[in-house]
Order: C-alpha cells, then structure tokens, then sequence
C-alpha cells in the first residue's frame, strides 16, 4: 500500500465509499487485493480515531436508534463446530443512532444484540452529547434498562413498535426477502415528555438502507459479506466518515449543499475524499 499514490489511493476510497466489492475495486484499478485491504484497514483505522475525537459535545435533539444485522465468515447455521458462539463468526449487529435534524451519525457499535452490547453503545452515545435529548427506538428491549441506566431521568425516552399484517400463504414464497406490510404503530413514552411529532425511527431505518447500498459487505444475497470482523468495522468506519463529513445530505442541502457534519457546525465545508485520505498523514 506505500507504493500508491495519494492520487491511486483517492481511487480506491471513492470506490469503496460508493459501494463496490473489493475484487472489483482489483479489477477496475489494477491493484492487489492485498493492497486494497490494507489501504482500508490503515484508513478505517484513522477515520475512527478521527470522527471518536471529533463526535464530542455534540448538541443534538432528536435521536433515533436502531440495529442492522449482517454476518461474518458464514451465516450462523454454517459457523464451524470449532468457532461457534465466538464473535465474529455469525450474526454480527451494528447498532447505530442518528439526530433527525442534522441527519448526523453520532457513533455505532458493532457487537452482540444483547443486553451487554446495548449498555456500551447507549453509553458512547451520552458521552458525546452536550445536552438532554429526546430519543427513540423499536421495541428491543435491551434498550430500556440501558437508556435507564445510562441517562437516568436527564432522557426524554419514547419506543416506536410497528405492527406488521400477516403474510397471505400464496404470496409467501414471492415476499420471502420482503417485510411484512406495516399496518399500524404503537408508541409507548417511557421517560420524560417527548415531543410527539419527533417519536419517529424513520431516520435510522433510512440510514440502515444507505448502509446496505453504500457498503457492499452489507448488500444481502451475495457473496460480498465480511469475511473477517476487523475489515467490517473498518469498512464502517470509513463508511460513516464518507457519511458524516463528505456526503452532503439532500434533506440539508438548501440553499447550498450541507453534509450533517456541516448541520451539526463541526466543519464549515464539504470534505473532499483527498481530505478523508490525507487522515493516515505522510508516513502511511
């Protein structure tokens, strides 16, 4: 990766950032897989160390949560005898958070979709704001003693359960990989008085979409899934810098375009992918 050039490494990032698999990234580039990997790892690397210095003192009001689920090496009925119930074999959930207004991604954990994993990502979450907040989740749970612990009565704290009809039996096999029609939502205040009009997921799960489109690893049905849990969180990383700071976002771009870091005033302008590049310095 030290023979690229900024200019053949500005290529592979904008590859990867729009979505393509790293064996095409190979053949349209003309570089080694290898090569390609590791540019994401150092990369990825330097985007998290960046955005967990720079996502801090945010002020936030509305905040959405949700979890997206992918697996790594194999799907879990087919993790090895020796690698079962060991991380990074299997199902792997990222849960992530987004505020309504700026549209800004203010961290995400990749873990377990358990109890455990729910306190550390709601914890990173209120160590980054500056301020009370509103939040909503789905049903999960794991959510209510996390939020509970972690903010204590300082949450305005509402969950958004939807309500899916039932699946006809003759239509079944066609809609095997689509959601059931929602037909209705239930909304439950948990803590404090939220704003009604701000009890909404719909962010976040429009988030989860741009994740799966954006990051080949999470495209369903194929065979670009992450073959190592190390690659996926760098992949992620790098995703939500791309994300936050050089993507500017259509609900914000009026009159001028915005990207969410601009929303949220971390950055005065748009980064550019040479910008996102130049995070591993001259050395790498």
């Amino acid at each position: 990766m030290n023979k690229l050039s900024k200019e053949r490494r500005v290529q592979v990032v904008k590859a990867l950032v729009e979505g393509n698999s790293i064996n095409g990234i190979v053949r349209m580039n003309g570089v080694s897989k290898n090569t390609v990997l590791k540019l994401l790892a150092d990369l990825g690397s330097a985007c998290l160390d960046y955005q967990d210095v720079t996502l801090r003192n945010l002020n936030l009001r509305y905040i959405q949560c949700d979890e997206i689920w992918e697996f790594c090496y194999a799907k879990e009925k087919n993790v090895p005898e020796e690698h079962k119930g060991e991380f990074g074999y299997g199902d792997v959930w990222t849960w992530t958070a987004i505020d309504s207004e700026t549209k800004l991604v203010p961290c995400w954990h990749v873990g377990k979709r358990d109890g455990r994993d729910a306190w550390y990502f709601i914890s990173n979450l209120r160590s980054r704001l500056a301020n009370r907040v509103q939040v909503t989740t789905d049903g999960h749970k794991a959510y209510l003693q996390a939020i509970e612990g972690v903010f204590g009565s300082e949450v305005d704290y509402a969950m958004l359960v939807k309500i899916y009809g039932a699946t006809e039996p003759e239509r079944e096999a066609g809609r095997r990989y689509s959601p059931a029609e929602c037909v209705g939502t239930e909304t439950t205040v948990i803590q404090g008085k939220p704003d009604k009009e701000h009890i909404s997921t719909s962010y976040v799960e429009r988030q989860n979409l741009t994740m799966r489109t954006s990051m080949r690893r999470f495209t369903r049905l194929t065979n670009g899934f992450s073959k190592k849990l190390e690659n996926h969180m760098h992949a992620i990383s790098l995703h939500f810098m791309f994300y936050n700071f050089a993507r500017p976002h259509k609900t914000l771009s009026k009159p001028y375009l915005t990207t969410p870091a601009m929303a949220a005033g971390l950055t005065d302008r748009i980064w550019t992918i040479e910008d996102i590049v130049s995070l591993l310095g001259d050395s790498s």
